[in-house]
């Protein structure tokens, strides 16, 4: 189960890009609500020391793609302003 949710996070962001969105679609773009919702619930036992192994790696793979959607999003507003 840990597995599918830590493929889930990264597989939608990739069905999301696929799909070829406009640079206003990636600027807009967030996680859908249960990964969010997962992520909250992830976190929020972060900082009480309460995540298995597994979970950790779930959560490292949710701040890794959120860092990568945040990239994204600055190398877009930088290039939308002739910087990039």
């Amino acid at each position: 189960m840990i597995q599918e949710r830590q493929r889930n996070v990264f597989a939608v962001i990739i069905e999301f890009l696929v799909s070829l969105p406009s640079d206003d679609d990636v600027l807009a773009y967030h996680l859908p609500e249960d990964l969010q919702a997962r992520l909250s619930d992830l976190l929020k036992r972060n900082r009480e020391d309460q995540l298995t192994v597994e979970e950790r790696g779930e959560l490292d793979d949710y701040v890794h793609a959120e860092n990568m959607i945040s990239l994204l999003k600055t190398k877009i507003r930088l290039r939308q302003r002739g910087l990039g």
